[in-house]
């Protein structure tokens, strides 16, 4: 049996999913990606606005890729070879876009796998 949506049930859904997402986008978060079980990729999100998007990329070393948004903040770092990736490294990529330094417990799902 087919089931017709309610248009404004879909809105309210719409704008619940809009709100959720602007919501964790203003803390930090750190994503990994896994193949066989091992760290192939992270990326650690950076407080960011709706609507941003990397315009520059910048290296900073050590496996480190900073993007940028269009006004020049930092809105998030890709790591390349998160197996090698240190605490210190991390903290000093994000003390040179005038963020807070990570804790370890941030970088646990790294060391966990």
């Amino acid at each position: 049996m087919a089931h017709t949506a309610d248009p404004a049930a879909l809105a309210g859904y719409a704008l619940i999913v809009t709100f959720c997402i602007e919501m964790t986008m203003r803390h930090r978060y750190l994503e990994v990606t896994f193949r066989n079980g091992k760290p192939l990729a992270a990326y650690l999100y950076l407080p960011r606005n709706p609507g941003d998007a990397s315009v520059r990329t910048v290296s900073q070393g050590d496996g480190l890729l900073i993007d940028f948004a269009a006004d020049g903040r930092a809105i998030g770092i890709e790591i390349t070879a998160p197996s090698r990736v240190s605490l210190e490294t991390l903290n000093r990529a994000l003390a040179a876009v005038n963020q807070d330094p990570a804790t370890a417990d941030e970088l646990s799902p790294l060391v966990a796998a």
